[in-house]
């Protein structure tokens, strides 16, 4: 885990006191940028979301989909959490906490605005940080590419009436054409054009060794890209922020609880049908963890700037690592109380210790 994703949180809240400074001290910039859309995308995100998310699904073969019946099993409760119970279990609780019992201490012109960014985080699965929660709890990694690759394909054609559903049953306008455009620029376009990409590499000389040397170098690219996009974010939010502190707490909360609900609801389903150790993990930890880049994107996209859509895609950045390494510590702690259930192939066996080296060589 890299020094940037290990302590993403502290730049987080350094993207908070930054953005918050240079919106207060100059907002007409802030507004200028703002106002560059085209058919209601913002022209400067849709950039730097380009840059966030190519070099992710760069790392992402979707011939691994080949190898997906291998653990059928794991990849089965992984698709019913991911696009069964995840996105409406987090509507429920954005209802309950948001809509409902909190609803006193937060802006009343902005709680639904709320709730519509609560449902965009949960409706897509993670695309690239699931691949350092599998390596930290030794997870099968062939199962964790076929699967993020199966995902990313669902979510060309799931992700668009997933949340038109759910922002419909909360009686939130939802703006079909925009929608529909975001999935298609921010799912769609960057998964073929990294596609295309890691085939005309690979079918050179060292293909390997080039893809990896390019990755490499745009990764420093995509994290600028992602703090650059928060200091945006947290300059239209600051005035908000400044006055009511607490809504960052109170909108962590559910986002919180559907992390452990649904990742312990993953890892025992994948007990309950005996799926080794080396997959129920990280099926766990990418049935909990969410593509927040694209939920930013689209919360913009859909509500603007300014949004509590926005503020609440946001604070799904803000708790991601700690809240998935807890996880993960879960899952390695367990492993020996997992494995006691008759007919669990022994981790040893499913994940041998070169599994992951010889997995990175080839």
């Amino acid at each position: 885990m890299g020094l940037f994703e290990r302590y993403l949180t502290v730049w987080v809240f350094l993207c908070i006191l930054c953005g918050i400074v240079l919106g207060q001290w100059a907002p007409d910039a802030f507004q200028a940028l703002g106002r560059l859309e085209v058919a209601q995308i913002n022209l400067p995100v849709a950039v730097l979301i380009w840059l966030m998310i190519i070099p992710m699904l760069l790392k992402v073969d979707l011939h691994a989909l080949r190898g997906v019946a291998q653990h059928w099993r794991g990849v089965g409760v992984t698709l019913f959490v991911n696009w069964g119970v995840k996105p409406f279990s987090m509507a429920l609780l954005a209802w309950l906490f948001i809509g409902y019992w909190f609803r006193p201490w937060l802006p009343v012109d902005q709680v639904e605005s709320y709730i519509a960014g609560l449902i965009l985080l949960a409706a897509a699965p993670c695309t690239a940080m699931v691949f350092v929660w599998s390596h930290l709890m030794e997870g099968e990694p062939h199962f964790t590419l076929s699967q993020v690759a199966l995902n990313d394909i669902i979510m060309v054609f799931a992700f668009a009436p997933i949340v038109g559903l759910l922002l419909g049953l909360a009686s939130i306008t939802v703006p079909w054409d925009t929608l529909l455009l975001s999935v298609v620029l921010y799912i769609v376009v960057p998964l073929i054009i990294a596609n295309l990409v890691r085939t005309r590499l690979l079918g050179q000389a060292q293909g390997k060794e080039r893809l990896a040397g390019l990755i490499r170098k745009l990764h420093p690219v995509s994290l600028l890209a992602l703090l650059t996009t928060l200091v945006l974010l947290f300059g239209f939010q600051g005035k908000q922020i400044m006055t009511q502190p607490l809504v960052i707490v109170l909108l962590a909360v559910p986002i919180l609880i559907q992390v452990f609900f649904n990742s312990g609801l993953a890892y025992w389903l994948n007990r309950k049908v005996r799926t080794p150790h080396c997959v129920a993990g990280p099926s766990a930890l990418i049935g909990a963890s969410n593509f927040f880049e694209l939920a930013v994107a689209t919360a913009i996209a859909l509500f603007g700037f300014e949004s509590g859509a926005a503020l609440a895609t946001v604070v799904g950045v803000l708790i991601e690592v700690p809240a998935m390494l807890a996880a993960v510590k879960v899952v390695n702690a367990t492993r020996g109380w997992y494995e006691q259930r008759d007919g669990v192939v022994p981790h040893t066996v499913c994940c041998p210790g070169d599994l992951h080296l010889r997995s990175e060589q080839r």
